[in-house]
């Protein structure tokens, strides 16, 4: 017998009428052998695929009379998987694996019934459970088509059985699982809601069974949760007092098993919808600051209770400021949790060194403490939480126990990220209480004082930097002499960045923001110092000594650059030492330190780069960054070693992201594995755990590929071809921020590498369709990313990045892709006023405060940013098509002309004038149309409080004035007013407002060479803007006006000079400051003229005339002119 026939004899008398080799089927699927578990499943998918309907009446008779609760559990297991729909599940999708649709009517009406017979005779509570879960499955993808007519009913009537708890319990449950369903049926709502309420009602306070209350207060948090309508929400306002009650009479009676269940589902309300909670808030809140502040209570259970108010906390787009209001809130969560700061142990083994458990001695308590300070101050603000802060943190330094002071540095360190503002504005209160610490006798507390300063570097930047260096400095120099605690000078905060073994990944992102914030002129004068004392530190046997120098002495070199030089050759010296004796792996962190420091010595990258190192090797990544700080300084003449740095960087690059996906009641949680580089989020039904090492690599390398490609320019041509296919699907890669962003920023880069390869004859065979072939490939898939990109601010970055691959593409590359450049525009404008307009609907909820107000003018700061970089791709485009695009500029209308509304913010009414401004520019006498439209609003915000929307106004208004001929001439009069108040302002000359007044002295210009016979040009205009002349700061108007200045010289305009050369002085006076600024007002062939000019008058103006103008000049300007004249 073949094994198919075998096979199908098993199944015969699997699926027959003993029952026997079914129960044994199911038992084998739950066997703790592998072979005999795969075996089993293998035969029961032929079941599957080949008799659906047997299968489905065996799983459902056993379920009904099997006498074993285990095989009962497991066969109610395999229908709920049997019966879960899928999207895109159906019989002719061949998915085999949803049965439902497989059924036969007959079965599929028995199945029903029989699933709801096993429920109500069911009397194991587990089992019950699964059997609940297989019900919902199936009655999820039934109720939207009201194919399960029987259900409802039989729900109804078992959650109001007096004498069964326990089926009562499983009613709930199911009505839970399908609230999200039930809350879309509005005949649901409308007919059944009431009966719900009542239900719950009284399920939440019933008199015996904990389970029906816990099972109410889950179909409670469900439905609030589902019902979109506020007034629905409301009519079950009055179960928050009875949802409470579920939580407290489990504490009351010991129950702390039952009460955190009630927690986890009341943390899911708050974060959803905290509004709900909003009229017995005080009440709700108080009872969680009990919990957590009652210490005879199990940790896990206090920390629920935190975890509910800092959800609450955070959830301000649904409930704005709402917490703020609450008086005493911030201040007793705060003292909580400092309180659990104190919960550390002076553990021996963080003295050595010579472990690397960053943790040691810290609790549960303690980390808890940390997050939530954390979270608590970035959802509070600094306005509310340093006032909390201030009180506190001096008591607990002036206490005499080291676990205070210690609670005191990690609480600072921790608020500052969501109180940099205000903590910016106290940094010498600040900076005291942390360098107080420095000479504190316990190490724990000096410790907590160095990473301190280096958290404080990162989060109040570059403002304690620039101002506290003379003393944060050699305070950190002088802890390096703290030689009795190894674990102190390796932990150095160094200058301003943490770099201890204990806290790597955040020391590398210290070290690159210390970075950005510091100059090399802050650190010249400590460098002898401290590089002494880092060589000192290298020679030290305590391996996380050394690893902390190594990793200072890499924020050194970087930040200090030339003024690093000298220090070369002892640097080396001792890095080479280290360098070739830490070979094995226990020394493979000290090794990849050693790497970032050695970055100038090739000879032994090279040879590293081809050995073979392990998957977690971290000597990878810290190559992958010496590289690239060699390719930032050699140039092009790193381009040799190309050939080397390339291959790993493309694989690590090309790495998978390590995902594992479960469902949410699944058997195997994520949760559960040691493994500390495993992040695990829950969407909907999934929980999903992805191995962040894996995309922290990936990301690496996509950034080391940009930095090559802007770097190296038409060096990195060689590679764009391997380097295009590997980032361009990653502008969709939503796992990890920072590797969208290097692939979007890296789109430009390849376009110019390839066009710069091609235009100095370096692309051999290649011409320029290869750089519209790579356009073609690139400018598509940012257009599509840019339609699906959640954030905000990459948005912005992928619109720079478009806008730059179109300059460097031409008009003639990109012309295929104007249409859907322009509907992504319109995609992206649509978007973001969705997102301000949700936001403008937060403004007005009644709690809404000043701290929000903060909040959301910060959002909306980046949206206009995003406004920014579609009016700079408009801008590309109007300048490439002119005439031809303003059929699509019709279509953009809508969206533009808004923006010039009074209600709008200044930067959208700038951006949207600017956008006008191109277009009368561009298209000239075709935009002529449009001057009804957008003219009135020009001229309105000539005198507009903000002054870059002046400055766009104004300079539109003189492009108008130069192409608008007749269109323009009836509005010159109001024109001049309005461009006059400009320049006449008492302020017009101040930094803030000198470019709008330079641009409005160019459009009066401009109106007196355009629209003469219009104006009283001898008596008014051209002494006014003589007057202002020359303009010194909008560079390029300058060019433009003072050219325009040598064309009216040229033709002896009588009115600009004036009744008897009455201005020649003051046109002089111009000339002569025009060319003493050399080339930065004028033209190189502006500046010659002026020179003949000069010379001109100099011949023809009388003696005395000349010498007293001569005289009116600087002696500098008089001796450059003579120069000059003379030449």
């Amino acid at each position: 017998m073949d094994p198919q026939q075998q096979q199908q004899q098993q199944v015969a008398a699997i699926l027959g009428p003993d029952a026997a080799p079914f129960e044994s089927l199911v038992s084998q699927l739950m066997s703790s052998s592998n072979e005999q578990r795969s075996h089993a499943e293998s035969l029961f998918n032929l079941c599957r695929d080949l008799h659906p309907d047997a299968l489905a009446h065996k799983l459902a008779s056993l379920l009904h009379s099997s006498p074993a609760f285990d095989l009962r559990a497991m066969s109610a297991l395999l229908l709920r998987k049997l019966l879960t729909y899928r999207v895109g599940s159906s019989a002719s999708d061949a998915d085999l694996s949803y049965l439902w649709p497989r059924l036969s009517p007959s079965s599929q009406a028995s199945l029903k019934s029989l699933l709801l017979s096993a429920l109500h005779l069911e009397t194991d509570r587990s089992v019950s459970k699964k059997l609940s879960d297989a019900i919902s499955a199936l009655a999820s993808s039934l109720l939207p088509d009201s194919a399960w007519p029987e259900l409802l009913p039989f729900l109804f009537h078992a959650v109001s059985a007096p004498d069964y708890p326990r089926l009562r319990e499983s009613a709930l449950l199911i009505f839970s699982q399908l609230a999200f369903y039930l809350a879309d049926d509005t005949s649901f709502v409308g007919h059944h809601l009431a009966a719900l309420h009542s239900i719950l009602l009284a399920s939440l306070s019933h008199p015996s069974s904990s389970d029906v209350r816990i099972a109410a207060l889950s179909t409670s948090v469900n439905l609030i949760m589902a019902l979109e309508s506020a007034s629905d929400r409301d009519r079950l306002a009055d179960l928050l007092s009875a949802m409470m009650r579920t939580l407290t009479e489990s504490l009351n009676s010991s129950q702390e098993a039952t009460a955190q269940e009630a927690l986890e589902l009341l943390i899911e309300l708050a974060g959803v919808e905290p509004r709900f909670l909003r009229h017995q808030l005080a009440d709700v809140v108080g009872a969680m600051l009990q919990i957590a502040e009652a210490d005879g209570l199990e940790e896990g259970t206090r920390h629920l209770a935190i975890e509910f108010l800092v959800t609450l906390a955070e959830a301000r787009e649904r409930a704005p400021g709402m917490m703020r209001k609450l008086p005493q809130f911030v201040g007793r969560l705060f003292a909580v949790l400092m309180r659990m700061l104190l919960d550390i142990e002076d553990d021996p083994a963080w003295h050595t060194a010579e472990i690397l458990d960053e943790n040691a001695g810290e609790t549960s308590n303690y980390g808890m403490a940390q997050e939530c300070l954390d979270r608590l101050s970035v959802a509070m603000g600094g306005n509310t939480i340093v006032p909390v802060a201030s009180e506190l943190l001096p008591t607990y330094l002036a206490a005499p126990e080291w676990q205070r002071h210690h609670a005191a540095l990690i609480t600072l360190a921790q608020i500052a990220e969501g109180c940099s503002k205000v903590m910016t504005k106290n940094l010498e209160q600040v900076v005291n209480m942390t360098l107080n610490s420095f000479q504190h006798p316990h190490p724990r507390v000096r410790w907590a004082a160095i990473n301190a300063v280096g958290q404080l570097s990162t989060d109040l930047g570059p403002d304690l930097q620039v101002q506290y260096h003379q003393r944060v400095l050699p305070a950190l120099a002088s802890a390096m002499d703290d030689f009795q605690n190894p674990r102190l000078v390796g932990s150095f905060v160094y200058p301003g960045v943490q770099f201890s073994i204990l806290v790597q990944a955040h020391a590398g992102s210290a070290v690159l923001n210390f970075c950005e914030n510091c100059t090399p002129d802050i650190l010249a004068p400590y460098l002898d110092g401290i590089i002494g004392k880092l060589l000192v530190l290298l020679q030290n046997g305590k391996q996380m000594v050394q690893e902390g120098a190594l990793t200072a002495l890499a924020s050194v070199a970087d930040s200090s650059r030339e003024n690093f030089q000298k220090y070369y050759d002892p640097v080396m010296t001792y890095l080479k030492v280290i360098l070739v004796n830490a070979t094995d792996k226990s020394n493979r962190m000290l090794r990849a330190k050693s790497m970032e420091c050695i970055s100038l010595v090739m000879e032994v990258l090279m040879t590293l780069q081809g050995s073979q190192m392990e998957t977690d090797d971290p000597t990878t990544s810290y190559m992958l960054q010496a590289w690239t700080r060699l390719c930032k300084c050699l140039g092009q003449d790193f381009l040799p070693y190309m050939s080397v740095v390339m291959p790993p960087l493309l694989q690590s690059a090309q790495l998978k992201p390590d995902v594992t996906i479960t469902s949410v009641d699944s058997d195997d949680d994520i949760e559960d594995s040691d493994d500390e580089s495993i992040e695990t989020i829950t969407l909907g039904d999934k929980r999903i755990g992805i191995r962040t090492s894996v995309l922290e690599e990936k990301a690496t390398a996509c950034n080391m590929l940009c930095c090559y490609a802007d770097e190296l320019k038409e060096g990195f041509y060689p590679w764009i071809d391997q380097v295009a296919p590997i980032l361009v699907p990653l502008l969709k890669f939503y796992f990890h921020e920072e590797v969208r962003r290097a692939a979007v920023s890296a789109m430009p880069d390849l376009v110019r590498s390839a066009k710069l390869a091609i235009e100095k004859g370096v692309a051999q065979g290649r011409d320029e369709s290869y750089v519209k072939q790579l356009s073609d490939y690139i400018i598509p898939a940012l257009l599509e990313a840019l339609q699906k990109e959640p954030e905000t601010e990459i948005c912005a970055s992928m619109l720079d990045s478009l806008n730059e691959c179109m300059q460097l593409a031409g008009a003639p590359l990109i012309e295929g892709h104007v249409k859907m450049m322009v509907d992504q525009i319109k995609h992206v404008m649509t978007a973001s006023a969705a997102r301000k307009k949700e936001r403008a609907q937060r403004a007005k909820e009644e709690d809404f405060d000043a701290e929000e107000g903060e909040m959301l003018k910060e959002e909306n700061e980046q949206e206009e940013e995003v406004f920014d970089r579609v009016g700079d791709c408009l801008s590309t485009l109007i300048k490439y098509y002119k005439a031809s695009f303003l059929p699509f500029f019709d279509e953009l209308s809508i969206y533009i002309t808004p923006m010039l509304g009074k209600d709008k913010t200044a930067e959208e009414r700038r951006i949207a004038i600017c956008i006008f401004d191109d277009v009368a520019e561009h298209c000239q006498g075709t935009a002529l149309k449009y001057y009804g439209t957008y003219l009135p609003f020009l001229l309105e915000a000539c005198n507009d409080e903000d002054a870059d929307v002046r400055q766009a106004a104004v300079y539109g208004v003189g492009v108008c004035a130069e192409f608008g001929g007749s269109v323009f001439g009836p509005l010159v009069g109001e024109a001049l007013s309005k461009l006059n108040n400009v320049v006449r302002h008492p302020d017009a000359l101040q930094s803030d407002n000198i470019m709008a007044c330079d641009n409005a002295v160019s459009a009066l210009g401009k109106i007196c060479q355009f629209h003469r016979d219009s104006i009283d040009a001898a008596q008014v205009v051209l002494p006014a803007w003589l007057s202002c002349l020359p303009i010194r700061c909008d560079l390029i108007e300058a060019k433009i006006v003072h050219d325009q200045l040598c064309s009216m010289l040229e033709k002896s305009d009588r009115e600009l000079l004036g009744l008897n050369n009455q201005h020649l002085p003051k046109i002089i006076t111009v000339l002569a400051e025009v060319l003493c600024a050399g080339n930065d007002l004028a033209t190189e062939q502006t500046v010659s003229r002026m020179i003949n000019l000069l010379r001109q008058l100099q011949q023809t103006m009388p003696p005395s005339v000349l010498a007293s103008t001569w005289s009116t000049l600087q002696p500098q300007q008089q001796v450059a002119l003579q120069s000059m004249l003379s030449s």
